[in-house]
């Protein structure tokens, strides 16, 4: 399947994107257009309190972006009539029923849609449980309930995430659905309904005892964020992001039987690759943490093991592939499941990344206060936990505590350096929790559906020249981290830095 024929697919169709305002909508959206100006309509669900709202948002939060600024150069002064004519926002939100549309709205898009794409997501692992549950689980069962009423739909694609399998296995962890009340522990199962429950009881209970209406919301996101996180261990996810995402598997799993299904799930997304054009990124995506810490010297330590594999994949192969999927499943009764990752063809070591970023930092060293180079030093990785629960206590919890009695003695003269310091610790442990999980990563995530969907393109190993490429093979993971994906990070995080200097 060529890329012509991959293009092909698209002109005429009627096609309703969800998180078109996020990194991935935004690449597909730019790629659609770019590729097959025939497509007939983009719809846009954005939140906004209205149409004319979700249309100053996608001008100023999507087109408007350096993204787009290869189309733009296709269509010269005809750009902005070309984006009218095929984009069209719609305000709503999947946290709703039908969407948060209007019912005549409902009928009209029903009407028209032929694919839908979903990539909604709270994508942050520390989440509040109830915002993450209502986007993440019950968001992907409106859509569900909302594609069941599309009379053309041929298409149902779903973005998740090829972490909602892991937890503490190892091997090979297959392209299959997850069923409902299935989790990565098997003496666990989860009744998403008691969890909903569980995060209601737990709302009223804080109501009941607080004081003030202030105290009630701050206490409330706190007992959120740390429900959500200790919901997820107990079920054996890492973190609250890939636990509701996979309750919205589950929810897709037992209500499409009659729908054509496409899940394409990534692994750890990274800046572009291509297209339109290397290293675009937006905001700070999982190890791009500890990327910013080392550029600003604000993370001395990590948990890791240097050894130990990282399975990322550039943002616009993720695309490239969602592309590709649709078009070779387009109008099938089936339901297949991709992981678009790349650590079983082309591994990137952790002591990669380290020595990457370490090198890019040295060589490109971040001008500091009174236009002084910081000075960078190693990041102090550690291979077990043990090791590093004893730096934390020598470096951080000892001190913490010494500074806490000498500021009882002195009057608080030290609190400033105490709160620091303490700010410092629980953010380090916090990251810890948060990222170790994928630093010790065991398991491995099967492509056998990822590799035969390439062997339909085609195209030779490493995509030379094809439109929708997304072989990992052709990445060299020294030069792109070096050349084109910490230089995108940091020149984001350096300009934030510049912005509130």
């Amino acid at each position: 399947m060529d890329g012509v024929k991959v293009a092909g697919c698209f002109r005429d169709r009627t096609i309703l994107v969800t998180a078109s305002t996020g990194f991935l909508g935004k690449l597909l959206v730019e790629k659609i257009l770019r590729v097959e100006p025939g497509v007939k309509k983009l719809y846009l669900l954005v939140r906004a309190p209205d149409d004319a709202a979700a249309h100053q948002r996608v001008l100023q939060q999507v087109v408007g972006k350096e993204l787009f600024v290869t189309l733009q150069q296709i269509h010269g002064d005809e750009f902005s009539s070309f984006i009218q004519e095929k984009i069209s926002p719609v305000a709503g939100d999947i946290i709703h029923e039908d969407l948060g549309l209007h019912r005549s709205k409902v009928k009209q898009l029903s009407e028209e849609i032929d694919i839908i794409v979903n990539g909604a997501a709270i994508t942050n692992f520390y989440e509040r449980y109830d915002v993450a549950l209502a986007c993440n689980a019950l968001g992907t069962k409106n859509v569900c309930q909302f594609a069941k009423q599309c009379a053309h739909l041929r298409m149902l694609l779903h973005v998740s995430t090829a972490y909602v399998l892991t937890g503490e296995q190892e091997g090979l962890l297959p392209e299959k659905l997850i069923r409902m009340g299935e989790t990565p522990k098997p003496d666990c199962h989860l009744d998403i309904e008691a969890e909903l429950e569980l995060v209601h009881e737990v709302k009223a209970t804080l109501t009941a005892h607080s004081v003030t209406e202030d105290s009630s919301q701050q206490l409330e996101k706190k007992a959120m964020m740390e429900l959500g996180l200790k919901r997820a261990k107990y079920f054996g996810w890492p973190n609250v992001y890939v636990f509701t995402k996979a309750m919205g598997e589950m929810f897709l799993g037992s209500m499409t039987e009659d729908l054509p299904v496409v899940i394409v799930r990534p692994s750890i997304v990274t800046s572009t690759f291509e297209e339109p054009f290397p290293g675009w990124i937006e905001g700070t995506r999982t190890f791009d943490v500890l990327i910013v810490g080392y550029d600003r010297q604000t993370v001395p330590c990590f948990i890791a093991d240097r050894n130990g594999t990282i399975d990322a994949i550039p943002g616009d192969m993720v695309v490239n592939s969602t592309m590709v999927a649709m078009a070779a499943h387009y109008g099938d009764k089936t339901q297949v499941i991709y992981h678009v990752t790349s650590a079983n063809q082309n591994p990137l070591p952790c002591y990669i990344l380290e020595e990457s970023t370490y090198a890019y930092c040295f060589i490109n060293p971040r001008v500091g206060d009174e236009t002084r180079t910081v000075q960078h030093k190693r990041l102090l990785l550690f291979n077990r936990y043990p090791y590093f629960h004893a730096y934390m206590v020598l470096g951080y919890k000892i001190p913490l505590q010494m500074l806490y009695l000498v500021n009882l003695l002195l009057g608080g003269l030290f609190s400033e350096l105490h709160n620091k310091l303490n700010r410092d610790y629980n953010f380090f442990m916090l990251l810890a929790k948060l990222y170790a999980p994928f630093a010790f990563f065991k398991a491995c995530f099967d492509d056998t559906n990822l590799r035969k969907l390439w062997r339909t393109t085609g195209a030779g190993q490493g995509g030379d020249g094809y439109t929708f490429n997304f072989d990992p093979n052709c990445i060299n993971w020294r030069l792109y981290l070096f050349n084109t994906h910490i230089p995108a990070v940091l020149k984001i995080s350096r300009r934030k830095k510049a912005g509130r200097a």
